[in-house]
């Protein structure tokens, strides 16, 4: 198993950014006849975290979420860090090589 941290271009600074989830996403209801107290803390997952990314970083999201997806697994490291795992270095350079194909250097991968 191959991991490695995602870094992005900021959109605004062009600086190499990586998205942290800071905290949890916080869900709860609305009820039409009564109320409902039940609020649910949960982690987004790493392709979910990516995705809000949208407008702040300089590649498509929706286009680097399926680069991913083919060659590896977006998840949050330790609940927190963007991180991809591939199955072995082959499949981690097959990634890589397809990111700079799509995004040129707009998109790197730190091995961890």
């Amino acid at each position: 198993m191959i991991r490695a941290k995602v870094w992005l271009t900021c959109a605004a600074m062009h600086d190499p950014v990586s998205p942290v989830l800071v905290a949890p996403s916080r869900i709860g209801w609305d009820a039409k006849h009564r109320q409902v107290d039940l609020v649910i803390d949960r982690p987004l997952k790493g392709s979910e975290l990516l995705a809000r990314m949208k407008g702040w970083v300089t590649v498509d999201v929706a286009k680097a979420n399926e680069i991913f997806a083919a060659h590896g697994r977006l998840k949050l490291l330790d609940e927190r860090e963007l991180v991809v795992e591939c199955e072995d270095q082959a499949a981690h350079d097959r990634l890589v090589e397809a990111l700079a194909a799509e995004f040129g250097d707009q998109v790197n991968l730190e091995p961890m």
